[in-house]
């Protein structure tokens, strides 16, 4: 749990929250980013998995904040959420470090009112999230956050602000998003051709793709078709350059 209140003060202004923002916090924990929350945003929700945290967190805000009245607690999976009762314009979170890829590409995806926002993870995680084509750090979570936002690396936080401390390192990320590149349709066509390219990274596009295609044959005209050196690996290539192989069908 994050403990430290002026850390948490300045993950709200870093995330740019203002008086007009609904703010969406993914496992508030014992509150103290909600807190920070509170103070700046219209209205914040917050989802807790943890039926005896979530219980608490309503007591925790009315004893220490006076807009206690803000705050709507949903007792719920962020992996499982469809819909909210407000549509949230920020992401402000310390999200759970086992699942924080599959809840961020799921918030992503199911809030397309998400226009910005900051959250806490793993260092190593943070760097693949952040990271650009040709990187070591570069790969399936790189790829598929840049369809839906453009993200980057927004800071390190020190592990004494964590009660218990954890014995890994952890970093912020931000992101805005963009318009999408595409329908659900090809989006689901993108994915696919990713985590093709990625499953066994050395391997040459021509090779990675192969089973898709019927054959390296079949798929290196494909990505010829789509001005893609077939002889690259899927390192090089960014959410465009995806796209571009997706569409030739």
């Amino acid at each position: 749990f994050v403990h430290d209140g002026n850390v948490c003060r300045k993950i709200v202004r870093t995330a740019g929250l203002t008086a007009s923002d609904i703010a969406l916090e993914i496992g508030p924990g014992l509150g103290s980013l909600t807190l920070a929350m509170l103070e700046e945003a219209q209205a914040v929700i917050a989802v807790e998995i943890d039926s005896r945290l979530a219980t608490q967190l309503p007591t925790t805000a009315a004893k220490h904040s006076d807009r206690a009245d803000i705050l709507t607690v949903i007792n719920q999976d962020a992996l499982t959420l469809k819909e909210l009762p407000l549509q949230p314009s920020v992401l402000i979170a310390n999200l759970p470090y086992n699942v924080s890829v599959p809840v961020f590409l799921h918030l992503l995806e199911i809030l397309p009112s998400l226009r910005s926002g900051v959250v806490m993870v793993q260092a190593e995680v943070a760097d693949r999230l952040a990271a650009k084509p040709n990187t070591k750090e570069y790969g399936i979570p790189s790829v598929k956050a840049a369809w839906w936002a453009d993200v980057c690396g927004a800071g390190s936080v020190s592990r004494n602000i964590f009660w218990p401390q954890p014995n890994v390192d952890s970093k912020l990320v931000g992101f805005t998003r963009r318009a999408t590149p595409g329908d659900e349709e090809l989006r689901k066509r993108v994915f696919a051709i990713i985590d093709l390219a990625f499953a066994q990274r050395r391997k040459m596009l021509r090779s990675a793709l192969s089973s898709m295609y019927g054959g390296s044959g079949a798929a290196e005209a494909v990505l010829q078709a789509a001005g893609i050196d077939p002889t690259l690996r899927g390192e090089a290539l960014d959410i465009s350059a995806f796209c571009a192989i997706a569409k030739q069908g």
